[in-house]
């Protein structure tokens, strides 16, 4: 009797473990029919023992294609029989999906990071006035509390035009503006603000004098 044993290392591999091996081993049983009338019967049979194990989804069809799918890769591609649905083949699943395009982008001052480029992409479609201002403001003192996040130090209004004035190749100049920009110590007192906003609450201090009862 315990010659007959089998153990996990002596058996074949499965395809999907998920099913379990006795379900391989009935498709096993169903690729060594010989007619393919009693193939088809052992397949639609193996199909409902698999939709019994998500009983939730046995009747969507698109989880039926899913099933048939699972069927055919389970058996090695080599169960030749009828399915309602287009068989997939081995090329098809080993086939390698297309790379994803990232966007490369190497900006020359990274700590501004690529939205503040984006940004000021807008900006420079806009037409003059106000709004226009506004967010070419808005950006300016956006950058320069990036510059304060990276570099940690103070810096002046015209490094920061310098700068915005490059990335937005010349379109838009503060050069000669006569407007400041947020203070360094407002920007960096803000962050540090925001940044202990989940911090742990300070302990409540109690006067030794309370009322003993």
């Amino acid at each position: 009797m315990i010659d007959n044993l089998e153990y996990n290392t002596e058996r074949e591999h499965l395809i999907i473990p998920e099913y379990g091996r006795h379900l391989q081993k009935m498709i096993n049983h169903a690729k060594t029919r010989e007619t393919k009338e009693e193939r088809n019967k052992l397949a639609k049979a193996i199909i409902s023992v698999m939709g019994n194990l998500q009983p939730h989804l046995r009747d969507v069809p698109d989880f039926q294609h899913k099933l048939w799918d699972q069927l055919f890769i389970m058996s090695d591609f080599e169960l030749d029989a009828d399915s309602p649905f287009p068989k997939p083949s081995r090329e098809e699943l080993s086939s390698r999906p297309d790379p994803l395009k990232y966007p490369q982008n190497h900006p020359k001052y990274r700590f501004y990071g690529n939205n503040i480029k984006t940004m000021i992409d807008v900006a420079v479609t806009w037409e003059e006035g106000k709004m226009k201002d506004a967010l070419i403001y808005t950006i300016a003192n956006h950058m320069k509390k990036s510059y304060l996040n990276w570099n940690k130090d103070s810096v002046e209004d015209n490094v920061i035009f310098d700068h915005l004035y490059e990335l937005s190749n010349g379109k838009i100049n503060l050069k000669n503006s006569e407007e400041d920009l947020s203070d360094s110590s407002s920007l960096m007192r803000a962050k540090s603000k925001y940044s202990n906003k989940g911090g742990k609450k300070p302990k409540k201090k109690y006067s030794n004098n309370r009322k003993r009862y």
